[in-house]
């Protein structure tokens, strides 16, 4: 089994999820939604160029989080409240989404999430900077984890 932590750290910036994963998608169905379409388009672009938008898409969807939650904790971690296209922290609220499972597999990724969550919390006190939706409901099943 490829220890994905050490995995990261010899990913090329430059290498798209395909070529990373080995898993060609090709094209999206005919028909296919928008969503569907940019996760397929996204798939394709080197993941160091990802913006936080296209980090909380994939994340959102499930999309290549063993190679992108790394890259998307290294972004909240500048910024708690990194925002895409929808309201700010809505890359925390991503990975705040993930399975608990993949919280209680990397540790080390739950310990840094929960710094940042903890940072966010008392910059979302802050109503110009408010998330879309209520982080503690979130926060507190993370650290049910811990």
């Amino acid at each position: 089994m490829v220890d994905r932590d050490r995995a990261w750290s010899s990913v090329d910036p430059s290498a798209s999820l395909e070529e990373i994963d080995g898993e060609r998608w090709g094209d999206p169905p005919p028909g296919a939604t928008r969503l569907v379409s940019t996760v397929h388009a996204v798939r394709r672009r080197p993941v160091g160029s990802l913006s936080v938008e296209e980090l909380r898409l994939l994340l959102g969807q499930q999309v290549g989080v063993a190679v992108l939650v790394p890259l998307a904790l290294e972004r909240v971690e500048q910024n708690p409240l990194a925002e895409g296209d929808f309201y700010p922290g809505d890359l925390l609220v991503a990975l705040l989404r993930l399975p608990l499972s993949y919280w209680s597999a990397h540790p080390d990724h739950r310990d840094r999430l929960d710094a940042v969550a903890t940072r966010a919390l008392i910059l979302a006190e802050d109503p110009d900077l408010r998330p879309g939706v209520d982080l503690e409901p979130l926060v507190e099943a993370l650290r049910r984890q811990g």
